[in-house]
């Protein structure tokens, strides 16, 4: 999807593009996220990546963009199969969330999914804490979108005829389930430079941290 975002002073406005197994409040759901989190005129837009299974979240990284998303379109995407799911900006992979290939709690692979957006106020947490607050006289808030594509299986049951690995299309072949050479070198300047938040390296939230954590994104 292409999207241009809130421009001006859209402080606590949260526009957010995912993917969701029901209507985005079931308790069990899935769900892949991009939240672009407003700001302040002047500073830097912040976008959120979660992956929800079965209800449990909690997976949040958050990165800085290298262009200003108000002041024209870019493509956001998401590349999932039963390997990996992949969070792009441009064609730029920011995120790399893999599946242990095991029985495990983290990796949402046995749902069909949906496509929702939506644009909304969060008041306690999306602007520095909480602490900025929403100047509604600087309404209304708009998000723009344009040239939505998908790609991908149709949910039959038995579900497993559609995430099971077949390679029978290029999001299932063996190159979409790694990062390739000029992917892995994209993600390394992101690594490198953009990156503001990432749950597995806080510490002070996880006493323990979650298994996932334990996957290199590399492999």
């Amino acid at each position: 999807m292409k999207l241009k975002l809130v421009g001006g002073d859209s402080a606590r406005m949260v526009t957010a593009y995912y993917m969701c197994s029901d209507q985005g409040t079931g308790p069990e759901r899935d769900e892949l996220d991009f939240e672009f989190l407003g700001n302040r005129t002047g500073e830097p837009y912040i976008i959120q990546t979660n992956v929800y299974k079965s209800g449990a979240g909690s997976h949040e990284m958050r990165h800085m963009l290298w262009f200003d998303p108000t002041e024209d379109y870019h493509t956001y995407s998401i590349l999932w199969n039963n390997h990996q799911i992949l969070f792009f900006v441009d064609k730029v992979p920011i995120r790399v969330y893999k599946n242990s290939g095991k029985p495990n709690n983290f990796f949402p692979n046995e749902k069909p999914m949906y496509l929702f957006s939506s644009i909304w106020n969060a008041d306690d947490w999306a602007t520095r804490g909480g602490l900025e607050k929403t100047d509604w006289k600087k309404g209304p808030f708009v998000s723009s979108y344009r040239d939505f594509k998908a790609d991908g299986c149709q949910w039959e049951e038995p579900y497993l005829a559609c995430v099971s690995t077949t390679t029978k299309n290029w999001w299932d072949q063996y190159e979409a389930w790694h990062l390739t050479d000029s992917q892995k070198k994209d993600f390394a300047w992101v690594e490198r430079n953009l990156v503001v938040y990432d749950y597995c390296k806080d510490t002070k939230r996880f006493e323990k941290l979650p298994v996932e954590c334990s996957l290199s994104p590399w492999d």
